[in-house]
């Protein structure tokens, strides 16, 4: 009897933890299973043109600002200086929306680019060159285009990745030139206009 009974426990408790291993593991999964059809609120193309607007913005008020004997200055032997950072950026714009099929422009070449020049004005015109090219491709998607899948660069992938890809590479580079100028004691114009609106906003409440 106190053996049948044991076996009966036994079996209880094998039944009764596979259940709760099956539990937790249907747990764990169920986000992948989930049956949520809401349209995503996040607009990708919205906030991606936004995104790359200030952005561009920002590299020209920093081109503008740095002294002309900085933009051949570099923070080391095997890295760029900032003049290649700004014609880096420029170079990329097309380079990386040419992986979802846009045409660079004829007579341009991003190869070269990078150590093209360091007069402040050519560079800007590059900057603002291929900014243009940028906005346009990105204007003339639709949200079919973004969807897009590109094989070539993965199973899943498609031009919406490709311009992410864009986005973060532009802030990236922001980082990087502001560090150079940090490092060389030149403060970003957007932050002398934010500490400027600052110090008014305090002296109006004294």
């Amino acid at each position: 009897m106190n053996r049948l009974f044991g076996a009966v426990v036994l079996v209880l408790l094998v039944f009764i933890t596979g259940s709760m291993v099956a539990t937790a593991q249907s747990s764990d999964a169920a986000p992948a299973l989930s049956t949520d059809r809401t349209a995503p609120s996040y607009d990708m193309k919205g906030q991606a043109f936004f995104d790359l607007e200030n952005v561009q913005k920002k590299f020209v008020q920093l081109a503008e600002v740095i002294p002309a004997d900085k933009l051949t200055w570099r923070p080391a032997p095997d890295a760029r200086s900032y003049a290649e950072v700004f014609l880096h950026v420029a170079s990329e714009r097309y380079g990386i929306l040419a992986l979802m099929g846009a045409e660079t422009p004829a007579g341009v070449d991003p190869k070269t680019m990078e150590k093209s020049t360091t007069d402040r004005t050519k560079i800007i015109a590059e900057l603002n060159q291929s900014w243009e090219f940028a906005q346009k491709t990105i204007k003339g998607m639709s949200n079919a285009d973004f969807a897009k899948l590109l094989p070539k660069l993965g199973p899943t992938a498609n031009a919406g990745d490709v311009v992410y890809i864009l986005v973060a590479d532009a802030h990236e580079h922001l980082g990087q030139a502001v560090a150079y100028a940090r490092m060389n004691g030149i403060v970003p114009p957007w932050t002398v206009e934010a500490k400027k609106k600052a110090d008014e906003k305090k002296a109006e409440q004294k």
